[in-house]
């Protein structure tokens, strides 16, 4: 059942758990995430960027979604990641997306109210919830470039929150997007995530992006199977079930499913040599991201 996130948050903080957003941008991975939600019975997110939109058409992706969750009624919300511009978020709203982020972190304060508070006013008008982004995250993943990272202020996202109306903050608490996430384990900034939710209204939901745990198993498959990822790491797995139990809703996930779909796909190919249908081979990237996702919606979402 296709929703906006309103009653997927009330169902986090219900349940003080953390909702799942993964990034897609083909039909197996969707197919994976949609259908890993319905067998651990849990609400999820479906996260398109602007690159996986321009990869696989913005109505291609909103007619699986629908297609994909028609049938279940499970709460589950089709969501713009970090989009650019005002333009986007309001193409991805009349196409039918039920949540766009909007992202305006490198801007500057009042030029990102401004812009969020433009892209609430039409959302709310179609039932489409908004997120926004305030402070830096660092990494590089997809479109998203960062060399350095700028912690959240508390009082800056009051204000923040109040002049644009947006429905959800994503914040920058140490987690970072990619594979390479540092030169040493990240450190997440559990007072700046208290900080900033003792500033905003109870059970306001606040969002981490870049929260990979990069799982080293499927690092040293794809390597096994003539891959050579060389450095790579993720937050701990720790930090994520801690970050569940915090006022953070909304867990962002691109990384591990990549790395997942890559194992699954090196690993069919390598031993099956003389397949050459593909959908046997995508099938098995599809099955190794579904194990991956219902991982993590245990751990995060349960």
């Amino acid at each position: 059942m296709k929703t906006n996130t309103k009653k997927i948050f009330e169902y986090a903080n219900r349940k003080n758990v953390a909702i799942c957003a993964f990034n897609v941008s083909n039909l197996e991975t969707m197919q994976a995430v949609i259908e890993g939600a319905i067998e651990e019975n849990v609400p999820v997110i479906v996260s398109a960027s602007e690159s996986a939109i321009k990869y696989a058409g913005l109505n291609v992706l909103v007619s699986m979604f629908d297609a994909l969750t028609s049938q279940t009624k499970l709460p589950m919300a089709l969501h713009l990641d970090h989009g650019a511009s005002y333009d986007i978020c309001k193409k991805c709203i009349a196409a039918g997306f039920s949540s766009v982020m909007f992202d305006g972190s490198a801007l500057g304060f009042d030029e990102n109210i401004a812009i969020t508070r433009k892209v609430a006013t039409v959302a709310h008008r179609h039932d489409v919830t908004v997120e926004a982004e305030l402070g830096r995250i660092m990494g590089v993943e997809d479109a998203v470039v960062s060399k350095s990272s700028i912690l959240t202020d508390p009082q800056e996202a009051q204000e923040f929150v109040r002049r644009t109306g947006c429905d959800s903050l994503a914040i920058s608490i140490g987690t970072a997007h990619g594979i390479n996430k540092s030169t040493s384990t990240p450190k997440i900034y559990y007072d700046v995530i208290d900080g900033v939710s003792r500033a905003l209204t109870d059970g306001y939901p606040l969002v981490a992006h870049g929260s990979s745990c990069v799982p080293q198993a499927l690092v040293e498959n794809i390597n096994r199977f003539g891959g050579n990822i060389k450095k790579s790491q993720g937050i701990a797995l720790a930090d994520l079930e801690k970050m569940k139990k915090t006022a953070i809703c909304k867990i962002n996930m691109d990384t591990d499913l990549r790395l997942a779909f890559t194992s699954g796909v090196r690993e069919f190919l390598s031993t099956h040599p003389d397949v050459f249908d593909p959908r046997k081979i995508l099938a098995a990237g599809r099955t190794a991201v579904k194990t991956q996702v219902k991982t993590m919606l245990a751990l995060l979402s349960k």
